[in-house]
């Protein structure tokens, strides 16, 4: 079975309990089959840090981290990323900045990327749950 990475939206979902759906979906799945890039991780503690008054986010969200598997970006990831940006380029798609590298990591750890982000469906070959749906 293939790992569930996890998009910055779908871990602040889950970290504030502000989605029942997704919190289930979480709960339903051992922690060994959830993953996070890197570059959501930062992009979490980037808002966290934005908001130091929320003391209880920043602990749900620690609490959260505690469980699941943060994948470093590694020299493979870099070239999933740049042949994947070449490749939106040539066909006229695109993403931002971050969300491309989110999903070149997905691709290139062979995860199902779990995000309500509809921009995330141009990518070809990538998987994509949106857990709010459930």
């Amino acid at each position: 079975m293939s790992p569930y990475l996890l998009d910055t939206n779908t871990i602040s979902f889950a970290a504030s309990g502000r989605s029942p759906a997704v919190l289930r979906r979480v709960a339903g799945h051992s922690p060994s089959r959830l993953c996070v890039s890197s570059v959501s991780y930062g992009e979490i503690w980037f808002g966290l840090y934005r908001r130091p008054e929320a003391i209880r986010l920043r602990e749900a969200t620690n609490d959260f981290f505690a469980e699941i598997e943060i994948l470093p970006w590694t020299p493979r990831t870099a070239h999933t990323y740049a042949q994947l940006r070449t490749d939106m380029e040539r066909s006229g798609k695109s993403l931002t900045a971050l969300d491309m590298l989110i999903a070149a990591h997905a691709l290139e750890v062979g995860a199902t990327l779990v995000s309500s982000d509809r921009a995330f469906r141009f990518v070809p070959g990538l998987q994509v749950e949106n857990w709010l749906d459930d």
